[in-house]
């Protein structure tokens, strides 16, 4: 109809014709929306409607064969300039995808299993009943697709494997709903039916219960989980508590997580006590938690997956909280870990004060001329140190080195198995070292051959500016400076703030400096090699300058 209006000479019908869009704009919108869509959608999803496997292509073919589609090109092309809120909004409601979430079981249904057939029509044993349950409970709750890692994968082929593993969070980020399922969890179980569930143990649902904004638990009977008929249980109060306390992870973050670098070892430590089937998966699982893209290569053993995922923390990140850990080395870089689990929480963990109260008890006291000219001196020197990098795996880490005058046993500290020694260290307080390692004795009356020193490794992080790795500001923050606000001099009103602001960063390097650190005990031999010889944790220190 459209062009028979296009050649129509009369004024009238030429302006009747300005109403509409013509069918080619509307299409070109439509398909615009649609890949933007799909561009963080899995690759293959399953059509809860017709219960078949379809790839991308078969899901836009789907999508343009629907009396959605042909409804939505319809309505747009009767109101013109055209509209694209509609279009993307219509877009988005029909991929709208469904993931789940679970435990792998025995003769879970591959990718062969369900390629040219019916989901609904596969025989309902084992676990072939979760997928069809978990598909009609998706096209119950009125989404088109469904996606699980069973199925909808092709485990052989490793170009497709590797944009899976790094693409996982982003689909379950923007999935329109995680169906998180508690095969072991019974009808009406009680609240710490899910804290004790399998599924809290494994390593790859951390990711598939953070990313997710909309998340539903079902039990093995596919009832909700406490009977909570809430829309999202990242709502509910009992259910966030649980896994709060199951899981020593964050209110905050269970709720509203945000990927990124920050606070590294406390991600590390949420993956500590969680097991995967295959042992590089422990760290495969990881790096959409720290928003980083790495090769996938099984058969590399966990030690490379690891010291792969910890270097490039460290490397992006600048934060050496990755190097705090307790257990065997890795063969992969012996500043790393040999495995997830030396990030486990200690059984007795040291309580410090609070930053904020070490700056009220002792920055303001420091305030003095003199110290804030040395601090500011010792300040523009930490942070002209490089940032810790690897290098061919080997770790290039800036470090604070006290060198040690004098190590004595003292015998009066012994406590079973573990040896106590008396430390002394240029600028740094006595010490007492408690070790399971016999340390070489020596003072300035009895001195060694060898040189030993209490190295405390740099953290950049304590020049308190921000985190260039998580730095989320955007450009529109930012704003060229006002000509207007300078004057002929060179002074401006906010010289003496700025000045200010500058000696307390400086003032509380110094307040950082002083807390406790963990720290290590190094050996220098007399041909220059160095080895570090054990972990330590500066309880209380001195400087003296």
């Amino acid at each position: 109809m459209l062009s028979k209006l296009d050649c129509a000479l009369d004024p009238e019908i030429q302006k009747l014709r300005e109403q509409y869009v013509s069918p080619s704009e509307v299409e070109d919108t439509i398909q615009q929306a649609t890949h933007a869509q799909l561009e963080n959608a899995p690759l293959r999803l399953l059509d809860t409607s017709t219960g078949r496997l379809c790839d991308r292509e078969a899901q836009i073919n789907a999508f343009m064969e629907s009396t959605e589609y042909k409804d939505l090109l319809y309505a747009s092309m009767m109101h013109s300039p055209l509209q694209t809120d509609p279009i993307e909004e219509a877009v988005e409601k029909y991929f709208s995808w469904v993931m789940l979430s679970h435990r792998w079981e025995s003769e879970e249904p591959l990718l062969r299993d369900v390629r040219d057939k019916v989901v609904y029509d596969l025989d309902p044993v084992g676990t072939v009943i979760k997928l069809q349950s978990f598909c009609r409970i998706t096209r119950d709750a009125g989404y088109r697709w469904a996606w699980s890692d069973t199925c909808c994968i092709d485990q052989n082929n490793n170009v497709e494997l590797q944009r899976s593993v790094n693409s996982m969070f982003v689909w379950y980020r923007h999935s329109a709903l995680t169906i998180i399922y508690l095969s072991d969890v019974p009808p009406s179980a009680q609240s710490g039916a899910l804290a004790n569930s399998a599924w809290n143990t494994r390593g790859w649902t951390i990711q598939e219960f953070l990313a997710p904004n909309v998340v539903l638990f079902y039990q093995a009977d596919w009832t909700l989980y406490l009977d909570d008929r809430s829309p999202n249980h990242k709502k509910s109060i009992a259910i966030m508590r649980e896994l709060e306390d199951s899981t020593s992870i964050d209110a905050q973050a269970l709720v509203a997580f945000r990927p990124g670098m920050s606070d590294a070892r406390e991600k590390l430590q949420w993956a500590s006590t969680r097991v995967t089937t295959l042992q590089e998966d422990i760290a495969y699982s990881l790096f959409g938690i720290f928003g980083v893209h790495l090769p996938v290569i099984y058969g590399e053993a966990k030690q490379n997956a690891l010291g792969r995922l910890l270097q490039e923390i460290v490397a992006q990140s600048g934060d050496i909280s990755a190097l705090d850990w307790v257990g065997k080395s890795s063969q992969f870089n012996s500043c790393l870990p040999a495995d997830i689990t030396a990030y486990k929480p200690l059984s007795s963990t040291l309580s410090f004060p609070s930053e904020d109260q070490l700056l009220q008890t002792s920055a303001l006291s420091l305030w003095d001329a003199a110290v804030v000219k040395l601090s500011s001196t010792l300040y523009t020197q930490l942070d002209n140190l490089s940032a810790p990098r690897f290098s061919n795996r080997r770790l290039h880490l800036p470090c604070i080195a006290f060198p040690v005058t004098a190590v004595r046993r003292s015998r009066g500290q012994d406590r079973m198995s573990h040896l106590a020694y008396c430390v002394k260290a240029d600028g740094l307080d006595d010490l007492l070292i408690t070790t399971e390692d016999k340390l070489t004795q020596f003072s300035p009356a009895r001195p060694t051959r060898q040189t030993f020193l209490i190295v405390r490794p740099w953290n950049r992080h304590d020049l308190g500016v921000p985190d260039f790795a998580d730095d989320t500001q955007s450009d529109d923050d930012w704003s060229e400076p006002d000509s207007s606000e300078e004057s002929i001099g060179g002074y401006t009103g906010e010289d003496e703030q700025v000045d200010t602001e500058s000696q307390m960063r400086t003032m509380k390097l110094v307040v950082r400096l002083g807390q406790p650190f963990g720290g290590l005990y190094w050996r220098s031999s007399v041909v220059g090699s160095i080895r570090g010889l054990l972990r330590i944790t500066i309880l209380s220190h001195g400087s003296r300058t």
